[in-house]
């Protein structure tokens, strides 16, 4: 059985989020991304609309009953798991309340740019190491 995946209706969504400001929708994986001004904040599978989200929005979120985007890794292995992604579902009553909505999407815009903005923390480095890169830190 061949599923056939819904095209997302890029239209809808500018006119949906028009109250924010204006959207761009890009074409991502089987759905898409939902960005201002080269940032996404907002991402689009199967229907269903989400928000970026943080630790200053997630309590909202649960508060309206919404759940975090979550895909199965590792199915063709054997081995799957879930794995959630910080999006989190659209309440329903704001398709309806083009200001809250836009209240919203701002929310989701700001935790966005928080994420592009933070202090990237560092990988640790592996013991051992060969090479020139290990040879000049020895030397320091």
């Amino acid at each position: 059985m061949t599923r056939t995946r819904q095209p997302v209706d890029a239209d809808f969504i500018r006119d949906l989020f028009a109250a924010f400001g204006p959207v761009t929708v890009r074409r991502m994986f089987s759905g898409a991304g939902i960005f201002a001004d080269g940032l996404m904040f907002g991402l689009v599978v199967r229907d269903a609309i989400y928000l970026k989200a943080d630790d200053t929005s997630v309590a909202d979120f649960e508060r309206e009953g919404c759940a975090p985007f979550t895909y199965t890794r590792g199915k063709k292995t054997g081995s799957p798991s879930e794995h959630a992604l910080p999006y989190w579902r659209l309440p329903e009553r704001l398709y309806d309340d083009p200001d809250e909505l836009a209240a919203w999407a701002r929310r989701a815009f700001a935790a966005a740019e928080r994420k592009k903005f933070a202090p990237r923390e560092k990988s640790k480095q592996k013991s051992g190491r060969t090479g020139k890169g290990a040879k000049r830190r020895a030397h320091r």
